[in-house]
Formats: structure tokens, sequence, C-alpha cells
């Protein structure tokens, strides 16, 4: 089972609001999820991010692969390195990066 954390559109029409959720890759963005890590509400200024990042790092840890719109929330928020050419995996395994 491929695991991604990703985000799920909530919210009116011209109004998202985003989940971010653990689910299996094959389920449909807004279907079935594990769990729900955070929130991103990109209609306030500046953008609202919550995270639970204690579980974030939880799923990182266990191999789950963010999409690239999450990993860019997960570095303005400071869990992942920005570094070129690193990926989350291996700076959670403590792997040199490929």
């Amino acid at each position: 089972m491929a695991v991604t954390i990703r985000l799920a559109r909530m919210g009116a029409k011209k109004k998202p609001f985003y989940r971010l959720v653990v689910a299996d890759s094959r389920f449909p963005r807004d279907g079935r999820f594990i769990e729900v890590v955070g929130t991103y509400d990109p209609n306030h200024n500046p953008p609202a991010i919550n995270l639970n990042q204690e579980r974030i790092a939880s799923w990182l840890k266990k191999g789950a692969h963010p999409t690239n719109t999450v990993k860019s929330l997960l570095k303005k928020a400071g869990l992942i390195s920005g570094g070129k050419g690193s990926s989350v995996a291996a700076s959670t395994a403590g792997l040199p990066p490929a």
C-alpha cells in the first residue's frame, strides 16, 4: 500500500479550504483517507497552516510520500529540510539523499 500525504479539498465553490490527509494513493483526492494531520486555508492573508507535527513526522518515518504541494507547505513550516535534491524519506530515515 503506497501511502501519501496530500490535500483534500473542502469548502464552498470559489472558497477552497484544504485538509492535509494521509491516504492510500489509489483512493480519489476527496475520497477515503486514513488520518487528518492538518489544515490549509489559502483564503487568509497570509494563508493559515495548522499541522499536527508529531503525526506528520510519524507518517514520514513510516514511509509516507508527500505530494509536491504538501512538501512545500512542510518546508514553510520547517518540518522537512529544503535542500536541493534531498528527499523527505531519506532525511527522516537518516540515510544520505539520493
